[in-house]
């Protein structure tokens, strides 16, 4: 009876996980391409120097492998200063030819068919499957068809650990099904916080209110109307991807071009939903057009979103649900009515934490945010010859490190053994998932973005995770953290 007791005791035990480090790797003794090719510059250099003129022609070089050695060694911001280079560059090209700032056309309209988005996902292409009504996202640069599910669920910290540790595995089965697709190119789950329009309450008073003009019926709808808009609700979506090349025979199976695409992606949809409900999660169904709309219009102006929920016959065009006019700067963007910043997750918790460590970030009250998390299936030989050639990197570095006589780092050690964890993980049967966490924060003025963000990045830290924000390319990294169009940075 005892063994029984502590057999099931462990079953339903909250378990901790740990995640594999990120990888820091270079081509040679760590070292990136980039610095490889900036010191070889300033060895030449000073090699050519002594050859050809001694100390003085060394001293006449000297500011070549100087800078050399500063922009390989220098580190500014958690990189190198050579790594700055091409960011910088980007970014002041993008500058010059003006591809930082958007303004609609509003007297030209955009063509049928496309979405009213800023820089780069001006491409995507809107398509309404007329099976199942759901929209679809068209990427035709990255060769992706896109479908959004919304989904609800339970507090999980609220759950006690046995429920909690119950879900985490039905959940890691609907991750096993996407990896095991082999057509599915990622999968986003983004869970945003919006203001509450009061919807729910003006249903209710809808369907059980008497509006009778009375005295008593007039207060009661100038309350819905005034608490409606003060509170915040978190809504989740979960988009998942196709990969048009990976499925390109079932494509021409189906028919071929959108339409082919479209019938694939729905198997692909019918087996996630069959999943997620396997998962406990309440499916509320996939998003039509005019419910993307919304998404994306609340998005750039979060000032209209509690408008836009409560009147459903405004806002519902994907043609017009763009931004107005959007500026970006090197560390912020600008849209419609408010500032926004994009944070990155560059480091998950290096010790082992329990599930649910997210919620000093996911629980924060009182801020604007959406937080995605994008999931790259790995399929298993690729990851087969990734794990490989990591081992063989590993392994020839840490002999090339014995041989000059350097002592071996512990981070290196735990990366070898995060690769032989992963290859163990393999063997097994367990598929492969690249994670990138992306964290969105919006605010009406400069002042709140900033204070909204320094909160962040203390909650951050107490969920053990390293944030980061993108400079250079806060645009494109708004697309994909605020918006569920399943996309990559």
């Amino acid at each position: 009876m005892a063994s029984q007791q502590n057999r099931s005791k462990a079953e339903f035990e909250l378990r901790a996980v740990q995640f594999s480090r990120l990888t820091r790797r270079g081509i040679l003794l760590g070292l990136s391409l980039p610095q490889l090719i900036v010191l070889a510059i300033g060895v030449l250099s000073v090699v050519g120097a002594l050859y050809a003129g001694g100390g003085v022609l060394l001293a006449w070089t000297a500011p070549v492998w100087v800078v050399c050695a500063v922009l390989a060694w220098t580190p500014i911001g958690g990189r190198k200063l050579i790594e700055w280079v091409p960011v910088t560059v980007r970014w002041l090209l993008r500058t010059s030819a003006r591809q930082t700032v958007f303004r609609m056309r509003v007297v030209k309209p955009r063509p049928a068919g496309t979405l009213a988005l800023p820089g780069d996902a001006a491409a995507l292409r809107e398509w309404e499957d007329p099976e199942t009504g759901a929209a679809m996202i068209h990427d035709p640069h990255a060769q992706t068809l896109t479908a959004i599910v919304a989904v609800s669920h339970p507090a999980f910290v609220l759950l006690d650990p046995g429920e909690q540790e119950r879900r985490v595995a039905t959940w890691g089965r609907v991750l096993a099904t996407a990896c095991r697709s082999g057509r599915i190119a990622r999968l986003q789950i983004c869970e945003r916080t919006l203001p509450d329009g009061g919807s729910g309450l003006v249903e209710w008073w809808r369907r059980h209110g008497q509006d009778d003009e009375s005295w008593t019926s007039t207060v009661y709808r100038e309350l819905i109307d005034r608490a409606g808009p003060a509170g915040e609700r978190h809504a989740t979506t979960i988009s998942v991807a196709l990969d048009m090349r990976a499925a390109a025979r079932q494509i021409r199976t189906s028919g071929g071009g959108i339409k082919g695409a479209a019938a694939v992606l729905r198997q692909e949809m019918t087996t996630l939903t069959t999943a997620l409900r396997a998962a406990e999660l309440a499916v509320t169904g996939w998003l039509t057009p005019p419910e993307v709309a919304v998404i994306l219009r609340a998005a750039y102006d979060p000032a209209a979103a509690a408008s836009l929920e409560r009147h459903g016959d405004i806002g519902r065009s994907l043609a017009t649900a763009g931004p107005v006019a959007v500026t970006e700067t090197w560390d912020r963007l600008r849209s419609d009515s408010a500032h926004h910043a994009v944070l990155w997750i560059s480091e998950w918790p290096r010790s082992q934490v329990y599930p649910g460590f997210l919620a000093p970030v996911l629980l924060s009250s009182g801020i604007q945010r959406a937080f995605s998390l994008i999931c790259t299936p790995i399929r298993s030989d690729q990851a087969a010859r990734d794990i490989r050639k990591k081992k063989t990197e590993l392994i020839s570095d840490a002999a090339q490190r014995q041989k000059m006589g350097q002592i071996e780092d512990a981070s290196q050690t735990a990366e070898y053994g995060d690769v032989l964890q992963q290859e163990a993980d393999l063997t097994a049967g367990h598929g492969v998932l690249r994670f990138t966490g992306l964290i969105s924060i919006s605010a009406p003025t400069v002042e709140e973005l900033d204070t909204a963000v320094a909160a962040i990045e203390q909650a951050a830290i107490q969920a053990s995770c390293e944030t980061r924000r993108l400079v250079g390319q806060q645009a494109q990294a708004f697309t994909v953290a605020a918006l569920p169009l399943c996309r990559t940075v």
